[in-house]
């Protein structure tokens, strides 16, 4: 498995805090946004993909020891974020429990978050994300529309995000009447992962409202819709 960490984000929605890559392996088929499921991921155009596809096909990143060293490493309470493409480590729809405990470990001290489209089928995969979370890396759970969300949520072992129509701009709630908070990053130019910091919190109530974007914004924009 190759991951990428750039210490530094050009990326105006991150701000300039790390962010990692993780190899396209990781990226489960349970995903509608998967370039198997007729796409609508935004990493899958422009830069991103361009790059994403280097660590893929193994021209860029280091192994996951490396990277690891690298969280290690990072200064006491850095923001940080996993995975702006990719997925937590796993081939597929599967989660790698003991590298995710590692990374969870690595990062004690500091504020990594991610977000993960792994089904979690099994008890143990979602133990581990519930232990991720309770132990400082924040793990959000993304769902594919509203419905799911609550689903999601139901599950209790961590925060929740979601995929929203890509001309949403208020905020709104899930069927069971859970609170969604559009993203700020996505309504404001002077805000950016690195000030905002919402989705690194485990604690929080409201589930995160991303509005369908990218090149690819079509497809994403049908699934959040249920179409």
């Amino acid at each position: 498995m190759k991951v990428h960490l750039t210490m530094k984000s050009r990326n105006g929605k991150t701000g300039p805090i790390p962010v990692s890559i993780s190899t396209a392996a990781t990226c489960p088929s349970a995903c509608p946004f998967n370039h198997g499921n007729a796409g609508g991921c935004y990493a899958a155009s422009g830069p991103l993909a361009l790059h994403w596809r280097k660590v893929t096909d193994g021209a860029a990143g280091g192994s996951y020891d490396g990277f690891l060293a690298a969280v290690r490493a990072m200064p006491e309470g850095q923001l940080w974020r996993h995975n702006q493409a990719g997925d937590l480590a796993g081939a597929g729809d599967n989660l790698d429990t003991a590298a995710l405990d590692q990374l969870t470990a690595a990062n004690a001290g500091r504020r990594g978050f991610t977000y993960t489209h792994k089904p979690l089928r099994d008890a143990a995969e979602r133990e581990a994300v519930a232990r991720a979370n309770a132990g400082g890396f924040t793990v959000n759970l993304s769902a594919n529309d509203a419905a799911h969300a609550d689903r999601l949520a139901d599950l209790g072992i961590a925060p929740v995000v979601v995929v929203m129509p890509r001309d949403a701009t208020e905020n709104a709630v899930t069927p069971a009447g859970r609170k969604i908070v559009v993203c700020p990053a996505t309504q404001r130019d002077d805000v950016s992962c690195a000030t905002c910091k919402l989705c690194a919190r485990a604690d929080r109530a409201a589930i995160v409202g991303f509005p369908a974007h990218g090149v690819l914004s079509k497809r994403a924009d049908a699934v959040a819709r249920g179409v």
